[in-house]
């Protein structure tokens, strides 16, 4: 593949000759008129309707029986990992092949993570693979999963849904359950995604989304949680506001907390942003449709959503033949003002993480080698 004959068709597709970036918000629809309406009300900060009705938007779509809003993704999968009874000294089962905010989270909290190998399915965590490293490493007491070798308690497993594209859940729930873990998703990048028509986030005990401004649709900054009961959305929202309990002017707090609520201000533009969501799915897989015909019969593939699942196509990605060629079109793209990345560089590479326990990570080295993403913001018209 001539990687200016690519470069072109990425511009025809858009339909310009500016800068073409990875992935960029739009405010087209009644982003301008709620944030007005919330400025006009003087509620900018974390108390204003327009957050309970965030709250009640993302509840309806993803099927969640509470959901809970934070001032960012990192925020929500933290509270999600607190929620789970994540506690200091803690492992914690993750892929390698990920942003590192799923692994910051665990830090802040005196976890850390073990990292096992993603599924060339999903490109996200291998339920083989989790099997595989718990039957080698681990044993059942009583108490809970422990490392055989550290002594340590092996607490939850958390997988993430690389760029939308949904893992293999099911299995991943059996294994949860055989091993006594807790599973919470790291869905931070697959809101209208979904596994075997649920919505991700919903199946693991909870699940934690972005609406960062490179996401689907975007806040600026915020995230949420996504809790499977009523009870645990009750807490959540509890202590993700400090813990305050409730009295006309007394401040008291019964248990530690976190200042992790969303601003009404952001929560503004998710509601405008909730009433798109639709027409930019849509848009997407046009997209990814687009994709997948240029490549075909090419050697380099198309990251497809797996057979199982229904993904929002985020980020769309490539696997190139090999290091060099993806070396080659990262370059003339780059080069010639078309925005692409390669993928994240494997967790247990970077200095604070690289003594984590870790499994074969075989398939993580493979994508992290040769994926590419590719420009993915929604188009303002039809594509070409």
């Amino acid at each position: 593949m001539e990687a200016a004959l690519f470069t072109q068709f990425i511009r025809d597709l858009y339909q310009t000759k500016d800068f073409i970036p990875l992935h960029a918000p739009r405010f087209d629809g009644n982003e301008k008129k709620y944030v007005q309406e919330t400025i006009d009300s003087t509620f900018v900060s974390s108390v204003g309707k327009f957050v309970d009705d965030f709250e009640r938007k993302i509840e309806s779509y993803t099927g969640a029986a509470k959901a809970v809003a934070t001032v960012n993704g990192t925020a929500a999968l933290h509270a999600s990992l607190y929620m789970a009874g994540v506690k200091t000294g803690d492992l914690v089962i993750t892929q390698a092949l990920t942003f590192v905010a799923t692994c910051n989270a665990l830090y802040h909290m005196g976890a850390e993570p073990i990292f096992v190998d993603v599924s060339p399915i999903s490109l996200g965590l291998c339920p083989k693979a989790v099997d595989a490293y718990l039957m080698e490493h681990a044993e059942l007491r009583e108490s809970g999963c422990f490392h055989k070798k550290t002594g340590q308690r092996i607490k939850a497993v958390v997988p993430m849904h690389t760029f939308g594209h949904p893992v293999e859940l099911d299995e991943l729930v059996v294994i949860c359950k055989k091993w006594n873990l807790m599973l919470v998703e790291d869905a931070a990048e697959s809101l209208g995604s979904f596994y075997k028509g649920k919505h991700t986030g919903t199946i693991g005990e909870f699940g934690a989304v972005s609406f960062n401004g490179n996401k689907i649709i975007t806040t600026g900054g915020g995230g949420m949680v996504l809790c499977r009961s009523e009870e645990d959305g009750t807490h959540t929202k509890y202590v993700t506001t400090t813990a305050k309990v409730p009295h006309p002017y007394e401040f008291y707090h019964d248990e530690p907390g976190f200042n992790y609520r969303m601003p009404n201000l952001n929560a503004a533009l998710g509601c405008a942003q909730m009433e798109v969501l639709k027409d930019y799915l849509d848009k997407k897989r046009q997209l990814a449709e687009q994709y997948q015909s240029f490549f075909g019969g090419s050697d380099f593939k198309f990251v497809t959503e797996p057979e199982y699942a229904t993904s929002n196509y985020w980020l769309n990605a490539v696997i190139c033949p090999d290091k060099e060629a993806r070396e080659d079109l990262l370059k003339a793209t780059n080069d010639s003002g078309v925005m692409t990345r390669p993928v994240w560089q494997l967790m247990n590479r970077l200095p604070m993480f690289e003594k984590a326990l870790r499994g074969d990570l075989n398939h993580s080295e493979f994508f992290e080698e040769r994926l590419v993403n590719l420009p993915s913001s929604v188009s303002k018209g039809s594509l070409k």
